[in-house]
């Protein structure tokens, strides 16, 4: 639900419904479910592991009115795939704005996470970030060929880390959408609105309320930084890592923002950090 009505919000599951033990993988803001192809398959095994495309992206409604595209509006939606999916056990992963959304639903009494993994986010964003998203976000992009339009995806999604070709086509294939002979992104331009109609003001508040919202957090969290990342500073990890007793973080290598987790040794922190 939102204040304009009900949608839909669509997810792929990867392993046994009948397990107790859920991991629930959610995308950043211009991705979709999709994204965790590598890492469902490989923590298949000790879990049912759910992979929502957050409202507004791939198989998901949008919204018709384009300023409730936010954390609020996201984290209701979660708690609204969690209470139907009534998990025993309950561990998040979070890449970028996934992250956000796990932060706050962490933060929140009698929330339901066990452990935490924040990849390549935290409660500050650096401006260097947000002036690159602002290069592309929002922006009509349309491709007279998939292959065309996998070539774009590929140069926007480079900071992910170093893949082959193959990696990236698994990766990025399901970003594209085919409309009316073209080929166009899988998210509604209009998700960037919000951020757009921000000003200083508002943005400090909104970092105020992250940190509020951090602090609150008592549970296992790690935090994967990419030793590249334009998002996530190294001063603002070591921040958090003071202000949280129950956080600890990692440095990826050859990785910006956001480590893919579709490679085997990144697969292992997840790995390591959940089971271990």
């Amino acid at each position: 639900m939102s204040p304009v009505g009900l949608h839909q919000m669509a997810y792929r599951t990867w392993g046994k419904p009948q397990n107790p033990k859920v991991l629930l993988c959610v995308h950043g803001l211009t991705r979709r479910g999709t994204d965790f192809f590598a890492l469902a398959q490989a923590m298949s095994d000790e879990y049912f592991v759910v992979c929502p495309d957050i409202v507004g992206r791939g198989d998901s409604d949008f919204l018709t009115n384009p300023m409730y595209y936010g954390v609020p509006q996201y984290v209701s939606d979660i708690v609204t795939l969690i209470a139907r999916l009534a998990p025993k056990q309950l561990d998040f992963f979070g890449t970028s704005m996934g992250g956000l959304i796990g932060m706050v639903l962490a933060g929140m009494e009698h929330q339901p996470v066990r452990r935490l993994l924040l990849n390549d986010v935290g409660p500050r964003i650096e401006f260097a970030f947000l002036t690159r998203l602002m290069t592309y976000l929002g922006k009509p992009v349309t491709f007279k060929s998939e292959a065309e339009g996998l070539l774009y995806v590929n140069s926007i999604t480079e900071t992910f880390g170093r893949h082959t070709q193959e990696q990236l086509r698994h990766l990025n294939l399901p970003q594209l959408i085919q409309k009316d002979q073209e080929w166009i992104m899988h998210y509604d331009p209009k998700i960037s609105v919000p951020l757009m109609a921000q000003n200083p003001m508002t943005a400090a508040a909104g970092e105020l309320a992250l940190w509020k919202s951090f602090d609150s957090i008592q549970i296992k969290t790690l935090v994967a930084r990419g030793v590249e990342s334009d998002l996530l500073s190294p001063d603002t990890v070591e921040e958090m890592c003071r202000r949280n007793p129950y956080v600890s973080a990692i440095e990826i290598a050859q990785a910006g923002h956001a480590p893919a987790f579709i490679l085997p040794e990144q697969i292992a922190i997840a790995r390591k950090f959940f089971l271990s």
